[in-house]
């Protein structure tokens, strides 16, 4: 652990009250009436030693304060240990549905039947835990396309913001050709071998202004890999007048995410489970291997509130002192520095 400024030269400015006291004339002294008093001098003996004191101190701590406001202007940081950070340079869209029908409850987590997107949270989560050396970002799919988590190395920050998408925050249909389309725009700017998007829905194109293989037919020539993968069981159990029966999803349109993988060299895959989509996630780490390169990161932990809070501590002392709360105390100690004498 090393300690560093990141403005050392601030500490320049260290001496500028003492130049400011040198340079600047000395404000006039008052020329109004004065009242005599016939014990002026005994009043002024008794209460000189007790006003020196207290002028020492406030100068003790204003140049306190000075010293710690400039020691916080100078920005100290405190540098852990390098840590080696493998790193891939790839740059990996998640893009997920988040439209009314992800709602539907056909999934088994821990032995309780759960909504499509809640497994979807599940599995994903562990998936970007695992993407170390990637830039990840998250994209969320309703009625419109939005970016939620740009792309970024904090993984954690992707796995939060993923937990707390919810149903119908973009809508209740399903804009599959928009989502497409923004992560294409995303990815432009990215180098052209490390583009990657990862898309998953439950339904077909309802929505958006971009039709899916239009936005596909963009993605390829941008270079834009496209894996997508269909989030559902084959069955689902519904509730009627009659009773519970079983009926076929029939809202998945596989024919169009099949297009839209095979047309940018990425594969389509089917989750009817948890397993199925814990088995995908794996795959896709063997097709979109992590880089073993690494590279170094030094954690940085900023120190500056330290001085600055004890700056405000110093400052609020003299505020004190100046308005006659800590007057007693000090003459007080000149009293007993006094009778010491």
């Amino acid at each position: 652990m090393n300690l560093e400024f990141t403005w050392p030269l601030l500490f320049a400015a260290l001496p500028l009250p003492l130049l400011v006291a040198w340079l600047l004339p000395r404000a006039p002294e008052s020329s109004g009436g004065a009242l005599r008093l016939p014990f002026y001098r005994a009043l002024h003996a008794s209460m000189g030693e007790g006003r020196a004191t207290r002028s020492r101190v406030r100068l003790l701590l204003a140049t306190l304060a000075w010293i710690l406001l400039v020691t916080a202007a100078a920005r100290p940081q405190m540098l852990g240990e390098p840590v080696q950070l493998p790193v891939s340079g790839r740059d990996l869209l998640l893009a997920v549905d988040i439209s009314g029908s992800m709602e539907t409850e056909d999934m088994v987590l821990g032995r309780q039947v759960a909504s499509r997107l809640a497994a979807v949270k599940y599995v994903a989560g562990d998936f970007i835990e695992r993407r170390q050396g990637d830039r990840l970002g998250l994209i969320l799919f309703g009625d419109q396309a939005y970016l939620q988590t740009p792309l970024t190395f904090d993984r954690k920050t992707a796995s939060i913001q993923l937990d707390e998408s919810a149903i119908g925050l973009a809508g209740k249909r399903t804009a599959i050709g928009d989502a497409i389309g923004l992560a294409v725009k995303r990815l432009r700017e990215q180098p052209q071998e490390n583009r990657v998007l990862v898309l998953l829905t439950d339904g077909e194109n309802t929505a958006g202004t971009i039709e899916p293989q239009k936005a596909a037919d963009i993605a390829a020539s941008e270079g834009v890999r496209i894996y997508t993968i269909g989030v559902g069981a084959d069955e689902r159990i519904v509730s009627g007048f009659f009773g519970r029966r079983r009926v076929a999803n029939s809202e998945l349109d596989e024919p169009a995410l099949i297009a839209i993988a095979e047309k940018t060299g990425g594969r389509y895959f089917r989750a009817r489970d948890i397993a199925g989509l814990e088995e995908i996630y794996q795959l896709l780490d063997e097709l979109e291997p992590v880089s073993k390169d690494e590279e170094v990161f030094r954690p940085v932990h900023e120190l500056y509130t330290w001085p600055l809070g004890a700056a405000l501590l110093v400052s609020l002392l003299i505020a004190l002192g100046t308005s006659g709360l800590l007057r007693e105390p000090l003459s007080a100690l000149a009293a007993r520095r006094s009778d010491h004498a």
